[in-house]
Protein backbone atom coordinates (compact mmCIF):
# COMPACT_ATOMS: atom_id res chain seq x y z
CA UNK A 1 0.00 0.00 0.00
CA UNK A 2 1.08 3.63 -0.73
CA UNK A 3 1.10 6.22 1.86
CA UNK A 4 1.03 10.07 0.92
CA UNK A 5 1.91 12.61 2.95
CA UNK A 6 1.02 16.20 1.96
CA UNK A 7 3.23 18.38 3.59
CA UNK A 8 6.11 15.90 4.04
CA UNK A 9 8.56 18.07 5.14
CA UNK A 10 6.46 18.35 7.90
CA UNK A 11 8.61 18.12 11.64
CA UNK A 12 6.23 15.34 12.78
CA UNK A 13 6.68 13.67 9.79
CA UNK A 14 9.45 10.77 10.94
CA UNK A 15 6.68 10.01 13.71
CA UNK A 16 4.54 8.26 11.00
CA UNK A 17 7.65 6.65 9.92
CA UNK A 18 8.18 5.27 13.17
CA UNK A 19 4.45 4.84 13.45
CA UNK A 20 4.12 2.59 10.23
CA UNK A 21 7.77 0.90 10.57
CA UNK A 22 6.97 -0.66 13.56
CA UNK A 23 7.14 -4.10 13.24
CA UNK A 24 3.94 -4.74 15.88
CA UNK A 25 1.68 -2.71 13.74
CA UNK A 26 -1.08 -5.28 11.79
CA UNK A 27 -0.69 -2.62 8.38
CA UNK A 28 2.21 -2.67 6.30
CA UNK A 29 2.56 0.15 4.23
CA UNK A 30 5.32 -0.38 1.20
CA UNK A 31 5.79 3.19 0.40
CA UNK A 32 5.83 6.31 2.37
CA UNK A 33 5.59 9.02 0.22
CA UNK A 34 6.38 13.12 0.94
CA UNK A 35 5.20 15.30 -0.25
CA UNK A 36 5.99 19.46 0.00
CA UNK A 37 6.41 22.68 -1.97
CA UNK A 38 9.77 22.61 -0.43
CA UNK A 39 12.66 20.49 -1.71
CA UNK A 40 14.77 21.38 1.33
CA UNK A 41 11.92 20.48 4.18
CA UNK A 42 12.13 17.19 2.86
CA UNK A 43 15.77 16.96 2.47
CA UNK A 44 16.17 17.45 6.08
CA UNK A 45 13.23 15.50 7.17
CA UNK A 46 14.55 12.45 5.04
CA UNK A 47 18.02 12.61 6.47
CA UNK A 48 16.30 12.18 10.17
CA UNK A 49 14.13 9.10 8.54
CA UNK A 50 17.55 7.80 7.63
CA UNK A 51 18.96 7.42 11.29
CA UNK A 52 15.57 6.67 11.99
CA UNK A 53 16.16 3.87 9.72
CA UNK A 54 19.53 2.31 10.53
CA UNK A 55 17.78 1.00 13.86
CA UNK A 56 15.14 -0.65 12.37
CA UNK A 57 14.65 -4.20 10.98
CA UNK A 58 12.06 -3.52 8.35
CA UNK A 59 11.72 0.45 7.13
CA UNK A 60 9.17 1.17 4.99
CA UNK A 61 10.42 2.41 1.66
CA UNK A 62 10.46 6.19 1.15
CA UNK A 63 10.19 8.44 -1.84
CA UNK A 64 9.72 11.91 -2.23
CA UNK A 65 8.37 14.79 -4.88
CA UNK A 66 7.20 18.44 -5.57
CA UNK A 67 4.72 16.78 -7.78
CA UNK A 68 1.21 16.78 -6.48
CA UNK A 69 -0.07 14.66 -9.45
CA UNK A 70 2.95 12.23 -8.81
CA UNK A 71 2.24 11.69 -4.93
CA UNK A 72 -1.36 10.98 -4.91
CA UNK A 73 -1.40 8.69 -7.89
CA UNK A 74 -2.01 5.11 -6.93
CA UNK A 75 -2.30 6.09 -3.01
CA UNK A 76 -4.56 4.07 -1.08
CA UNK A 77 -4.37 6.58 1.76
CA UNK A 78 -3.48 10.47 1.86
CA UNK A 79 -2.66 12.47 5.19
CA UNK A 80 -3.19 16.36 4.60
CA UNK A 81 -1.04 17.65 6.93
CA UNK A 82 -0.03 21.26 5.04
CA UNK A 83 0.79 24.39 6.52
CA UNK A 84 0.40 26.89 4.00
CA UNK A 85 2.27 30.25 4.90
CA UNK A 86 4.29 28.37 6.87
CA UNK A 87 4.97 29.03 10.27
CA UNK A 88 5.54 32.93 9.51
CA UNK A 89 2.18 32.93 8.47
CA UNK A 90 0.98 31.27 12.26
CA UNK A 91 3.28 33.99 13.69
CA UNK A 92 1.12 36.67 11.77
CA UNK A 93 -2.04 34.57 12.70
CA UNK A 94 -1.29 35.07 16.83
CA UNK A 95 0.43 38.54 16.59
CA UNK A 96 -2.13 40.42 14.69
CA UNK A 97 -4.88 39.48 17.25
CA UNK A 98 -2.76 39.98 20.27
CA UNK A 99 -2.11 42.81 19.03
CA UNK A 100 -5.83 43.95 18.88
CA UNK A 101 -6.46 42.16 22.72
CA UNK A 102 -8.15 39.43 21.14
CA UNK A 103 -6.94 35.64 21.90
CA UNK A 104 -3.59 34.81 19.55
CA UNK A 105 -3.77 30.82 18.72
CA UNK A 106 -3.26 28.89 15.93
CA UNK A 107 -6.84 27.18 15.82
CA UNK A 108 -8.94 29.35 17.82
CA UNK A 109 -10.63 32.21 17.21
CA UNK A 110 -9.66 34.42 14.47
CA UNK A 111 -6.19 33.04 14.23
CA UNK A 112 -7.58 29.73 13.36
CA UNK A 113 -10.41 31.42 10.88
CA UNK A 114 -7.06 33.36 9.15
CA UNK A 115 -5.63 29.87 8.62
CA UNK A 116 -8.50 28.67 7.24
CA UNK A 117 -9.06 31.38 4.69
CA UNK A 118 -5.80 30.45 3.44
CA UNK A 119 -6.08 27.02 3.30
CA UNK A 120 -9.29 25.97 2.05
CA UNK A 121 -8.34 26.41 -1.66
CA UNK A 122 -5.41 24.35 -1.26
CA UNK A 123 -7.30 22.12 0.52
CA UNK A 124 -9.97 21.79 -1.98
CA UNK A 125 -7.22 21.24 -4.93
CA UNK A 126 -5.66 18.41 -3.42
CA UNK A 127 -9.57 16.68 -2.62
CA UNK A 128 -9.92 17.54 -6.55
CA UNK A 129 -6.51 15.68 -6.92
CA UNK A 130 -7.71 12.40 -5.46
CA UNK A 131 -11.32 12.37 -6.41
CA UNK A 132 -9.52 12.30 -10.17
CA UNK A 133 -6.41 10.56 -9.53
CA UNK A 134 -7.06 8.17 -6.56
CA UNK A 135 -10.79 7.43 -6.25
CA UNK A 136 -10.43 4.79 -3.64
CA UNK A 137 -8.27 6.73 -1.79
CA UNK A 138 -9.14 7.16 2.36
CA UNK A 139 -8.15 11.39 3.13
CA UNK A 140 -6.98 11.60 6.72
CA UNK A 141 -7.02 15.04 7.55
CA UNK A 142 -4.58 16.73 10.50
CA UNK A 143 -4.38 20.55 8.66
CA UNK A 144 -5.48 23.07 11.12
CA UNK A 145 -8.85 23.83 11.75
CA UNK A 146 -8.75 20.27 11.18
CA UNK A 147 -12.92 19.95 11.04
CA UNK A 148 -13.46 23.21 9.22
CA UNK A 149 -10.74 21.60 6.65
CA UNK A 150 -12.07 18.53 6.75
CA UNK A 151 -15.75 19.76 6.10
CA UNK A 152 -14.58 21.88 2.98
CA UNK A 153 -13.22 18.39 1.53
CA UNK A 154 -16.29 16.48 2.23
CA UNK A 155 -17.80 18.23 -0.12
CA UNK A 156 -15.63 16.83 -2.65
CA UNK A 157 -15.12 13.21 -1.34
CA UNK A 158 -17.72 12.52 1.33
CA UNK A 159 -16.95 10.13 3.46
CA UNK A 160 -13.92 9.41 1.95
CA UNK A 161 -12.23 11.83 4.35
CA UNK A 162 -12.47 12.49 8.11
CA UNK A 163 -10.49 14.59 10.39
CA UNK A 164 -8.33 13.14 13.11
CA UNK A 165 -6.91 14.74 16.09
CA UNK A 166 -5.22 12.72 19.34
CA UNK A 167 -6.58 15.20 21.87
CA UNK A 168 -10.02 14.09 22.76
CA UNK A 169 -8.86 10.20 22.68
CA UNK A 170 -6.24 11.21 24.80
CA UNK A 171 -8.62 12.92 27.02
CA UNK A 172 -10.51 9.29 27.33
CA UNK A 173 -7.53 7.31 28.22
CA UNK A 174 -6.49 9.63 30.91
CA UNK A 175 -9.75 9.55 32.09
CA UNK A 176 -10.32 5.51 32.03
CA UNK A 177 -6.90 5.68 33.50
CA UNK A 178 -7.80 7.33 36.56
CA UNK A 179 -11.01 5.25 36.90
CA UNK A 180 -8.78 2.25 37.20
CA UNK A 181 -9.92 0.60 33.78
CA UNK A 182 -8.01 -0.32 30.28
CA UNK A 183 -9.50 1.81 26.99
CA UNK A 184 -11.08 -1.41 25.40
CA UNK A 185 -13.04 -1.97 28.48
CA UNK A 186 -15.04 1.00 29.01
CA UNK A 187 -17.34 2.82 26.03
CA UNK A 188 -18.16 6.57 26.55
CA UNK A 189 -20.11 9.08 25.17
CA UNK A 190 -17.73 12.29 23.51
CA UNK A 191 -19.38 15.31 21.69
CA UNK A 192 -18.02 18.61 20.31
CA UNK A 193 -16.00 20.22 17.26
CA UNK A 194 -12.96 19.94 16.65
CA UNK A 195 -10.76 21.51 19.45
CA UNK A 196 -14.40 22.08 21.11
CA UNK A 197 -15.99 18.90 23.16
CA UNK A 198 -16.56 17.61 26.21
CA UNK A 199 -16.74 13.66 27.34
CA UNK A 200 -19.63 12.74 29.12
CA UNK A 201 -19.83 9.44 29.91
CA UNK A 202 -17.28 6.77 30.34
CA UNK A 203 -19.06 2.94 31.40
CA UNK A 204 -17.63 -0.13 32.45
CA UNK A 205 -19.77 -2.82 32.06
CA UNK A 206 -23.13 -0.70 31.80
CA UNK A 207 -22.11 1.89 34.84
CA UNK A 208 -20.89 4.89 34.36
CA UNK A 209 -18.33 5.66 36.52
CA UNK A 210 -17.56 9.62 35.47
CA UNK A 211 -19.44 11.11 38.09
CA UNK A 212 -17.43 9.30 40.28
CA UNK A 213 -14.53 10.77 39.23
CA UNK A 214 -15.60 14.14 38.85
CA UNK A 215 -17.03 14.03 42.36
CA UNK A 216 -13.87 13.20 43.87
CA UNK A 217 -11.47 16.29 43.53
CA UNK A 218 -8.27 14.34 44.40
CA UNK A 219 -9.03 11.99 41.17
CA UNK A 220 -10.34 14.42 39.29
CA UNK A 221 -6.69 16.28 40.07
CA UNK A 222 -5.08 13.68 38.31
CA UNK A 223 -6.57 14.42 34.68
CA UNK A 224 -4.80 16.93 33.00
CA UNK A 225 -7.72 18.98 31.73
CA UNK A 226 -9.16 19.49 35.26
CA UNK A 227 -6.05 20.99 36.28
CA UNK A 228 -5.87 22.98 33.44
CA UNK A 229 -9.52 23.93 33.91
CA UNK A 230 -10.08 24.03 37.35
CA UNK A 231 -11.02 21.17 39.39
CA UNK A 232 -14.26 23.35 40.93
CA UNK A 233 -14.95 24.41 37.13
CA UNK A 234 -15.18 20.76 35.69
CA UNK A 235 -17.32 19.42 38.70
CA UNK A 236 -19.77 22.01 37.81
CA UNK A 237 -19.87 20.84 33.96
CA UNK A 238 -20.21 17.83 35.01
CA UNK A 239 -18.21 16.47 31.81
CA UNK A 240 -14.60 16.43 31.09
CA UNK A 241 -13.29 19.50 28.83
CA UNK A 242 -11.40 19.26 25.79
CA UNK A 243 -7.84 20.91 26.90
CA UNK A 244 -8.72 23.44 24.14
CA UNK A 245 -11.78 24.75 26.37
CA UNK A 246 -9.77 26.81 27.98
CA UNK A 247 -9.19 29.07 25.47
CA UNK A 248 -13.37 29.69 25.71
CA UNK A 249 -13.68 29.59 29.61
CA UNK A 250 -10.70 31.28 30.61
CA UNK A 251 -10.27 33.70 27.59
CA UNK A 252 -8.96 36.54 29.80
CA UNK A 253 -6.06 34.14 31.59
CA UNK A 254 -5.13 32.77 28.32
CA UNK A 255 -4.69 36.73 26.48
CA UNK A 256 -2.76 37.59 29.20
CA UNK A 257 -0.24 34.54 29.64
CA UNK A 258 0.26 34.46 26.29
CA UNK A 259 0.84 38.60 26.04
CA UNK A 260 3.29 38.01 28.99
CA UNK A 261 5.99 35.29 27.61
CA UNK A 262 8.79 36.35 25.22
CA UNK A 263 7.47 35.01 22.60
CA UNK A 264 4.19 33.24 21.23
CA UNK A 265 4.11 29.64 20.39
CA UNK A 266 4.59 30.60 16.77
CA UNK A 267 7.80 32.55 17.49
CA UNK A 268 8.66 29.89 19.65
CA UNK A 269 8.41 27.27 17.29
CA UNK A 270 9.54 29.50 14.29
CA UNK A 271 13.14 30.34 16.26
CA UNK A 272 13.25 26.18 17.47
CA UNK A 273 12.28 24.64 14.04
CA UNK A 274 14.18 26.96 12.21
CA UNK A 275 17.28 26.16 14.14
CA UNK A 276 16.65 22.49 13.24
CA UNK A 277 15.94 23.07 9.29
CA UNK A 278 18.32 25.67 8.94
CA UNK A 279 21.72 24.16 10.67
CA UNK A 280 22.98 20.03 10.43
CA UNK A 281 19.33 18.15 10.43
CA UNK A 282 19.64 14.80 12.27
CA UNK A 283 18.36 12.26 13.85
CA UNK A 284 19.79 13.68 17.09
CA UNK A 285 18.64 17.30 17.03
CA UNK A 286 14.94 16.44 15.23
CA UNK A 287 14.70 14.59 18.77
CA UNK A 288 15.45 17.09 20.77
CA UNK A 289 13.81 19.73 19.03
CA UNK A 290 10.76 17.32 18.79
CA UNK A 291 10.81 16.56 23.05
CA UNK A 292 11.17 20.55 23.61
CA UNK A 293 8.19 21.22 21.48
CA UNK A 294 5.99 18.99 22.68
CA UNK A 295 6.65 19.44 26.25
CA UNK A 296 5.77 23.43 25.80
CA UNK A 297 2.58 22.66 24.04
CA UNK A 298 -0.22 24.82 25.19
CA UNK A 299 1.84 26.23 27.69
CA UNK A 300 -0.08 29.45 28.58
CA UNK A 301 -2.79 26.82 29.91
CA UNK A 302 -0.65 25.47 33.02
CA UNK A 303 -0.31 27.80 36.18
CA UNK A 304 3.29 28.15 36.97
CA UNK A 305 2.31 26.43 39.94
CA UNK A 306 1.15 22.91 38.45
CA UNK A 307 3.91 20.60 39.41
CA UNK A 308 2.68 18.09 37.45
CA UNK A 309 3.35 19.65 34.02
CA UNK A 310 2.22 18.19 30.97
CA UNK A 311 1.03 14.66 30.94
CA UNK A 312 4.10 12.19 30.46
CA UNK A 313 2.28 10.00 27.80
CA UNK A 314 1.79 12.71 25.73
CA UNK A 315 5.50 13.95 25.95
CA UNK A 316 6.92 10.94 24.57
CA UNK A 317 4.43 9.56 22.46
CA UNK A 318 2.80 12.83 20.52
CA UNK A 319 -0.29 10.69 20.27
CA UNK A 320 -2.25 11.63 16.64
CA UNK A 321 0.85 9.17 14.78
CA UNK A 322 -1.06 6.07 16.64
CA UNK A 323 -4.65 7.74 16.22
CA UNK A 324 -3.65 7.64 12.22
CA UNK A 325 -2.22 4.16 12.56
CA UNK A 326 -5.22 2.97 14.13
CA UNK A 327 -7.60 4.35 11.35
CA UNK A 328 -5.67 3.03 9.10
CA UNK A 329 -5.46 -0.96 10.44
CA UNK A 330 -9.06 -0.79 11.30
CA UNK A 331 -9.83 0.57 7.53
CA UNK A 332 -7.83 -2.33 5.59
CA UNK A 333 -8.58 -5.53 7.54
CA UNK A 334 -6.85 -5.17 10.85
CA UNK A 335 -8.57 -5.25 14.71
CA UNK A 336 -11.38 -3.03 14.44
CA UNK A 337 -11.12 0.14 16.15
CA UNK A 338 -13.01 2.75 18.22
CA UNK A 339 -11.56 6.63 18.32
CA UNK A 340 -13.36 9.97 18.08
CA UNK A 341 -13.06 11.49 14.57
CA UNK A 342 -14.48 14.30 12.83
CA UNK A 343 -17.00 13.50 10.61
CA UNK A 344 -20.62 14.52 8.45
CA UNK A 345 -23.20 15.12 10.87
CA UNK A 346 -25.37 13.33 8.06
CA UNK A 347 -23.57 10.56 8.82
CA UNK A 348 -26.52 8.73 10.66
CA UNK A 349 -28.87 7.05 8.24
CA UNK A 350 -32.22 9.35 8.47
CA UNK A 351 -30.83 11.02 11.58
CA UNK A 352 -28.41 14.27 12.41
CA UNK A 353 -25.77 13.67 14.65
CA UNK A 354 -26.34 16.95 16.54
CA UNK A 355 -30.05 17.96 15.53
CA UNK A 356 -29.17 21.36 16.47
CA UNK A 357 -26.23 21.67 13.26
CA UNK A 358 -26.79 21.85 10.03
CA UNK A 359 -26.41 18.65 7.81
CA UNK A 360 -23.44 19.23 6.15
CA UNK A 361 -21.79 20.16 9.31
CA UNK A 362 -18.36 18.44 10.84
CA UNK A 363 -19.16 17.41 14.08
CA UNK A 364 -16.21 15.22 16.18
CA UNK A 365 -18.13 11.96 17.77
CA UNK A 366 -17.25 8.41 18.74
CA UNK A 367 -16.99 6.30 15.63
CA UNK A 368 -16.22 2.78 15.05
CA UNK A 369 -13.75 1.55 11.94
CA UNK A 370 -13.83 -1.69 10.69
CA UNK A 371 -13.43 -2.62 6.76
CA UNK A 372 -16.72 -1.34 5.72
CA UNK A 373 -15.96 1.93 7.10
CA UNK A 374 -16.33 4.96 9.59
CA UNK A 375 -19.27 4.51 11.58
CA UNK A 376 -20.58 6.91 14.22
CA UNK A 377 -22.12 6.01 17.05
CA UNK A 378 -25.36 7.75 18.48
CA UNK A 379 -24.28 10.65 21.13
CA UNK A 380 -26.92 11.82 23.52
CA UNK A 381 -29.05 15.49 23.31
CA UNK A 382 -26.62 18.41 23.69
CA UNK A 383 -28.17 21.15 25.71
CA UNK A 384 -28.03 24.32 26.75
CA UNK A 385 -24.04 26.00 27.21
CA UNK A 386 -22.26 23.23 25.61
CA UNK A 387 -24.64 23.61 22.45
CA UNK A 388 -24.84 27.52 22.67
CA UNK A 389 -20.78 27.20 21.90
CA UNK A 390 -20.88 24.53 19.32
CA UNK A 391 -23.93 26.40 17.50
CA UNK A 392 -22.02 29.57 17.49
CA UNK A 393 -18.06 28.53 16.37
CA UNK A 394 -20.08 26.50 13.72
CA UNK A 395 -22.10 29.32 12.12
CA UNK A 396 -18.57 30.92 12.12
CA UNK A 397 -16.77 28.54 10.50
CA UNK A 398 -19.08 28.06 8.21
CA UNK A 399 -19.48 31.64 6.83
CA UNK A 400 -15.95 31.51 6.22
CA UNK A 401 -16.39 28.76 4.03
CA UNK A 402 -18.92 30.30 1.97
CA UNK A 403 -16.49 33.69 2.20
CA UNK A 404 -14.07 31.38 0.41
CA UNK A 405 -15.99 29.16 -2.19
CA UNK A 406 -17.70 32.91 -3.02
CA UNK A 407 -14.66 35.09 -2.38
CA UNK A 408 -16.56 37.28 0.02
CA UNK A 409 -14.81 39.78 2.38
CA UNK A 410 -18.10 40.70 3.44
CA UNK A 411 -19.07 37.24 4.85
CA UNK A 412 -15.52 36.36 6.05
CA UNK A 413 -16.27 39.98 8.18
CA UNK A 414 -19.36 38.08 9.50
CA UNK A 415 -17.44 35.22 10.60
CA UNK A 416 -14.91 36.77 12.34
CA UNK A 417 -17.63 38.74 14.28
CA UNK A 418 -19.80 35.86 14.94
CA UNK A 419 -16.90 34.01 16.65
CA UNK A 420 -17.75 34.51 20.77
CA UNK A 421 -13.82 35.03 21.19
CA UNK A 422 -14.23 38.39 19.02
CA UNK A 423 -16.33 40.62 20.97
CA UNK A 424 -16.81 43.45 18.16
CA UNK A 425 -17.57 44.17 14.65
CA UNK A 426 -15.06 46.91 14.48
CA UNK A 427 -12.49 44.93 15.87
CA UNK A 428 -13.39 41.91 13.33
CA UNK A 429 -13.23 44.14 10.36
CA UNK A 430 -9.88 45.34 11.52
CA UNK A 431 -8.51 41.66 12.29
CA UNK A 432 -9.46 41.04 8.84
CA UNK A 433 -8.09 43.66 7.31
CA UNK A 434 -4.89 43.17 9.16
CA UNK A 435 -4.61 39.63 7.80
CA UNK A 436 -5.34 40.57 4.26
CA UNK A 437 -2.72 43.16 4.17
CA UNK A 438 -0.07 40.92 5.81
CA UNK A 439 -1.31 37.33 4.88
CA UNK A 440 -0.93 37.25 1.43
CA UNK A 441 -3.26 33.98 0.86
CA UNK A 442 -6.01 35.25 3.01
CA UNK A 443 -6.12 38.34 0.35
CA UNK A 444 -6.31 36.02 -2.56
CA UNK A 445 -8.71 33.61 -0.79
CA UNK A 446 -10.98 36.82 -1.15
CA UNK A 447 -10.30 37.77 -4.28
CA UNK A 448 -7.09 40.00 -4.08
Amino acid sequence: MKLTIIGGGGFRVPQIFQAVSDPAAHLRIDELCLFDVDPTRIDAIRRVISGLAETMQHPVHVTSTVDLTEAVRGADFVFSAMRVGGIEGRTIDERVALDLGVLGQETIGPGGLAYALRTLPHARELARTVRDLAPQAWVINFTNPAGLVTEAMREILGARVTGICDTPIGLMRRATRVAGHRPEEVTFDYVGLNHLGWLRSLSVGGRDVLPQIIGDEHRLARIEEARILGVDWVQSLGALPNEYLFYYYRTREAIARIQAAEQTRGQYLAAKQGEFYSADPGLESWSRTLHDREASYMGESRDVADLHGRDTDDVENGGYQQVALDLMTALTGGPGATMILNVGNNSLTGARLVPELPEDAVVEVPCTVDTDGIHPQRVAAVEGDMLGLMVQVKASEQLVLRASREHSPELAWRAFAGHPLVDSSVIARQLLEEYRSRIPGVAQALGG
